[in-house]
C-alpha cells in the first residue's frame, strides 16, 4: 500500500514539492553560509518526494544553534514552502481518493518550517534515534 500511495504522490505532488525544496537548497548552497539550510532543505526533498513509510523525529543532540537556525529558515524559505504544503494539501483533500495525501501534505508542514534539529526514519523505527 505504500508503494502505490508514493506513486500517487509523486504524480500528484511529490515531484513539484521536491522540486520546491531542491530550489531552495540550491539558493541555500550558492552562500557559503547557508549550507547547513541547503543540506536540510536537500534532505526534506527526499522526504518529500517519497514520505509514505517514514516519518520525522527529533534529535537529541539539538540545541540552541539549530533552534536559531529554525527561525533564520522560517523568516526567508519556510513559510513559503509550509505554504505549498497546505494549499496542495487542502486541494488533494476535496477527493476521497486524496485524502491520506492531503493528510501526509499536513504532516510535512512542520518540517518545512523547522528542518533543523530533525532526523527522517522509518516508520518502523520511529524511537530508533533516542
Amino acid at each position: 500500500m505504500r508503494f502505490i500511495l508514493n506513486v500517487i504522490w509523486l504524480v500528484l505532488c511529490g515531484l513539484w514539492m521536491a522540486l520546491g525544496y531542491v530550489v531552495a537548497g540550491l539558493i541555500c548552497c550558492v552562500l557559503i553560509i547557508t549550507i547547513p539550510w541547503g543540506i536540510a532543505s536537500f534532505r526534506i526533498a527526499s522526504f518529500a518526494l517519497w514520505p509514505f513509510g517514514r516519518t520525522t523525529v527529533e534529535r537529541r543532540d539539538a540545541g540552541a544553534g539549530s533552534l536559531l537556525g529554525n527561525v533564520i529558515w522560517f523568516v526567508f524559505a519556510g513559510w513559503w514552502l509550509a505554504l505549498g504544503h497546505i494549499v496542495t494539501g487542502i486541494a488533494l483533500c476535496v477527493t476521497i481518493i486524496g485524502i491520506p495525501l492531503g493528510i501526509a501534505n499536513f504532516k510535512l508542514v512542520p518540517i518545512s518550517l523547522m528542518p533543523l534539529g530533525r532526523e527522517i526514519v522509518p516508520t518502523d523505527r520511529p524511537f530508533a534515534t533516542r
